[in-house]
């Protein structure tokens, strides 16, 4: 038996669960829930106070660190990253943990049961990330781009700098797999940024920060920032589209094998230079990752000469994903209805709340309809949804799935779903529901045991089922 699955694991965390929630757990249909990982945990007891004229202790919440640690150590020997539970009191009267295991089909959610999308197709990834680049012919360097100007404006500010050979050079572009353009080259042949180079003085570093106008990657650090290096769960995925206006800058995509990572801005959001500009950019201009967005890129230069030889530092970005008729909000508060979202151009239609149950007839049939979210309780006939025959992506109530299921009408096309559970429903059944989902996939399903044992007592009765 796992570890993870053995009372002895739990006793810890479930008498502080019983000694927080002792009158909720004393009859039938009193319950909690809570999930473990290894970086992290949620915990049903409350937060201990501290000692008056003292501030919170470590001491104050021992008995929260041991239990959760006892957790966290049968995760590490099973070699598994995280688990979720469910505390209730059973009909007879006795207490009942439920030990649940995700596995490799499901990713994390944010609320009980703790179950994100169901992934039913293995590694398949939303439509926009399997968006690459379009080609536009004018795309060209800007006036701006001169290397050799780059390469003495560099020196100038960095005498004393170690650039890269040639051969480390053309080993970051064996690496990589691409011919680094020649203002990057330029901009390595004066300082190759490693770290050792430095000989651990950060003064060193802050000057080539200046100089460059960004932390500079070493040069074996350089990375293709394509979509592959900026995962997202489906649930949040599948809502996003790739839009490129037709004057935009930057193309709005995920990541492309033409953008190449060099620097961070000492927030997070990643410097790369774009090889696969928008229609109204240059070839090799200077874009800025943003970190908390999951889609697209802002200018920060025309040209990397540019950046570094006047200084730039503000970037802009051509906000235009997200809207209709591509991406189209339908709901009591939203301008705009069904009917006239139903448009040629719809990938991702969400719906709910609504004022009145609405029919998804008039979205039927469209070419690139991929997304469909909607609330529990906004479809006057879930079964509508056989009509949408390209999904790849669907969130439903539990009701209307168990429709779905009952008719045999879930779509063949999905790639990956969600059970959209609002409120404090009990998380079991919805469990179940996961399974028969992932079922219809012959996918890797939802594990759950059950352990009773006596909670608030200091023996090791229990049992598993």
């Amino acid at each position: 038996m796992s570890s993870i699955q053995d009372l002895e694991t739990w006793e810890p965390l479930l008498r502080l669960v019983r000694a927080a929630h002792a009158e909720q757990l004393a009859a039938p249909g009193g319950r909690f829930t809570g999930q473990i990982s290894l970086g992290s945990w949620t915990l049903p007891a409350p937060q201990p106070r501290s000692a008056p004229g003292r501030a919170l202790q470590v001491v104050d919440m021992q008995d929260q660190f041991t239990a959760v640690e006892r957790v966290q150590a049968a995760l590490r020997a099973d070699g598994a990253s995280g688990v979720s539970y469910v505390v209730e009191t059973g009909p007879d009267g006795r207490p009942l943990l439920h030990v649940i295991t995700a596995g490799p089909a499901v990713e994390h959610g944010v609320r009980s049961p703790f179950v994100g999308a169901l992934l039913l197709v293995e590694g398949a990834v939303p439509e926009p990330w399997r968006r690459l680049p379009e080609e536009f012919p004018g795309a060209a360097p800007a006036p701006s781009a001169d290397p050799a100007l780059l390469e003495r404006t560099l020196r100038e500010r960095l005498p004393d700098a170690i650039g890269a050979t040639a051969e480390e050079i053309a080993a970051a572009e064996a690496r990589l797999g691409v011919t680094l353009p020649d203002e990057l080259k330029a901009l390595y042949r004066v300082t190759r940024a490693r770290w050792q180079d430095w000989s651990g003085d950060y003064a060193a570093q802050e000057r080539v920060s200046t100089a460059v106008g960004c932390e500079l990657f070493p040069l074996d650090g350089l990375y293709i920032a394509d979509a592959r290096s900026r995962p997202c769960p489906w649930q949040y995925a599948a809502k996003d589209a790739v839009v490129t206006a037709p004057d935009a800058a930057v193309q709005g995509l995920v990541g492309s094998p033409g953008w190449i990572a060099f620097g961070d801005n000492g927030g997070g959001d990643r410097l790369a230079l774009d090889l696969t500009p928008g229609p109204g950019g240059h070839a090799g201009q200077v874009i800025m990752i943003d970190h908390e967005r999951s889609i697209g890129a802002a200018l920060r230069a025309d040209s990397l000469t540019d950046m570094v030889v006047n200084h730039r530092h503000e970037w802009r970005s051509d906000v235009a994903w997200n809207r209709p008729p591509v991406v189209v909000q339908v709901s009591t508060h939203s301008p705009v209805g069904i009917a006239a979202a139903a448009r040629p151009e719809l990938e991702v239609l969400r719906i709910g709340p609504t004022g009145a149950p609405v029919s998804l007839a008039s979205v039927a049939g469209l070419p690139r309809l991929r997304t469909l979210t909607a609330s529990p309780g906004t479809l006057a006939d879930p079964l509508e949804i056989a009509g949408l025959t390209d999904l790849e992506y669907l969130s439903l109530g539990a009701e209307e799935w168990r429709l779905l299921l009952s008719a045999g009408a879930v779509p063949r096309s999905l790639s990956a779903v969600a059970i959209d559970v609002p409120g404090d429903q009990h998380p079991l059944p919805v469990l179940d529901l996961a399974n028969e989902l992932l079922a219809l996939w012959d996918r890797p399903l939802i594990t759950r045991t059950v352990l009773e044992g006596d909670l608030g007592t200091d023996g090791k009765a229990g049992g598993t089922r």
